[in-house]
């Protein structure tokens, strides 16, 4: 399938999260040069006027979670359907009416490919397989920028654990510079939940949702720290974007870091994290080391076009 030239159906979802990796997705797609065209469900855009000015028959629809799965059967659309989760699927962040299309997910012609290894082995949908999260390594590099930051963190600070972790690392290192990325909201959600505000208040950089200034921004960061909220095994998006762009990566403890042969630095505790990171700021050739061999790894593994021929083989299977 991978040398006959496809015409893909792209679904940018609503989720930020969401709508970065699908861009990787459909990146690698394009690099194997197959025709994508997008349906974006942030535009408001009619999908029946949408899809009827497309000229040609489309091969496959594509998307996040429950996405492409529910345009396919609202709209009865005939071709295979590849859907990416790295949002676990028995829950409501892969979708409001998850429960209600978990019965599409054994259908011959739905593909479901799932980020977290430990999950994959608890369900037996018919065409359910593991793939890691993967990036284009094309936008995600090493743009040789000056650091802006010291520690960078992107995402919600929707726990407490979340918070606390952060906030306690911010105030406990006060000659290091840190920046936290966030949409509006969940900035003002941890303003509202902490004592201190001018805590968050000066770290706060604002919101990023697109792949070019995400990949900007982390080359501007020596460090980028990771808090896994969801899966068990499993590496989140972030892991991947950042050891593209040859950063250092500072990630909870996870099954899945074997991929990188266990070089990144975990941590079980704040205590933990912030020794690593005054370690890896002051010890450049440590830092160089774990992250020129994760990136190697990275560039070699989880491309966008290696992602793809993964997923254009288990189609041909």
């Amino acid at each position: 399938m991978e040398n006959k030239k496809l015409n893909i159906l792209g679904v940018l979802p609503v989720s930020i999260g969401g709508r970065l990796t699908t861009s990787s997705i459909l990146d690698g797609f394009r690099q194997l040069g197959h025709n994508v065209s997008v349906f974006d469900e942030l535009s408001g855009e009619n999908f029946c006027a949408f899809y009827a000015h497309l000229d040609e028959k489309q091969d496959l629809i594509v998307g996040y979670d429950f996405s492409p799965i529910e345009l396919k059967h609202n709209y009865e659309l005939s071709m295979k359907c590849v859907s990416y989760f790295s949002d676990e699927i028995r829950s409501r962040a892969s979708g409001p009416n998850w429960e209600d299309d978990l019965k599409y997910l054994n259908e011959e012609d739905i593909y479901i490919f799932y980020w977290d290894r430990e999950l994959v082995k608890q369900e037996n949908f018919k065409n359910i397989f593991y793939l890691p999260h993967f990036v284009n390594t094309e936008i995600y590099k090493n743009l040789n920028l000056e650091f802006e930051i010291d520690v960078m963190f992107a995402g919600r600070l929707d726990s407490g654990y979340r918070l606390d972790t952060f906030v306690s690392l911010v105030e406990s290192l006060p000659d290091v510079k840190f920046g936290w990325y966030a949409i509006e909201k969940h900035y003002n959600d941890a303003l509202s939940r902490v004592s201190n505000k001018d805590t968050i208040k000066k770290v706060y950089r604002g919101f990023i949702d697109n792949e070019e200034d995400m990949a900007r921004e982390i080359n501007k960061s020596k460090i980028v720290i990771n808090m896994n909220s969801q899966g068990i095994s499993s590496l989140n998006y972030r892991t991947m974007q950042t050891i593209a762009c040859g950063k250092l990566l500072i990630s909870d403890e996870r099954a899945e870091l074997d991929l990188f042969d266990k070089k990144i630095p975990t941590y079980n505790s704040v205590e933990e994290l912030r020794q690593l990171i005054r370690y890896y700021l002051d010890n450049l050739e440590e830092y160089e080391n774990v992250a020129s061999y994760c990136l190697k790894v990275c560039r070699t593994n989880y491309s966008s076009i290696n992602g793809i021929r993964c997923i254009l083989s288990k189609l041909e299977a």
